[in-house]
């Protein structure tokens, strides 16, 4: 009986403070502590780590920096369908319907975006735009979520917006 009152004193007298403080962490904000913030991070517009020397991505064979890397998807009428459909799902929202960069966020961005049909973009090899599409650049996110096979078929489509396909 008599550790039973006790209990209840302590519970009486212990009430309060944690009630308090449980309403009021929202004005202090305790700063707990985290060792999330001591380790390394990376924004999403930082230039994304390079391969290591002589490996191979996961999903096999898509694109390593600095060797040339033939396209292995052919552009047939299945990857430039499938390669419009990814692209207008994707790509067109910045970069417009016709790659020209006049698409719906235009308005939003302080840079222009750029045109997908101009000769400085038209004249880079299939493995450097599968790397931006990839890894993104300065103002684009990365598309690493689409797989290998869509990416392609998205530079693909890129060539045929270009008119460099045969």
């Amino acid at each position: 009986m008599k550790g039973l009152r006790i209990l209840i004193v302590l519970g009486a007298l212990l009430t309060p403070p944690i009630v308090g403080l449980l309403f009021t962490y929202e004005i202090i904000k305790v700063d707990w502590i985290s060792f999330m913030e001591n380790q390394p991070s990376y924004r999403p517009m930082e230039d994304p780590l390079p391969l290591p020397p002589n490996s191979v991505p996961v999903e096999g064979p898509a694109y390593v920096p600095g060797v040339p890397w033939p396209n292995p998807v052919p552009a047939d009428e299945v990857s430039l369908t499938r390669g419009q459909m990814l692209y207008e799902t994707y790509c067109s929202v910045c970069h417009g319907l016709q790659g020209k960069g006049d698409g719906v966020m235009k308005a939003f961005y302080k840079v222009p975006i750029p045109d997908l049909t101009a000769a400085n973009v038209a004249d880079k090899d299939d493995a450097s735009l599968f790397a931006t599409i990839t890894y993104g650049s300065a103002n684009m996110p990365n598309f690493r979520d689409l797989t290998v096979r869509e990416r392609w078929d998205i530079v693909n489509y890129l060539r045929q917006l270009q008119g460099k396909l045969p």
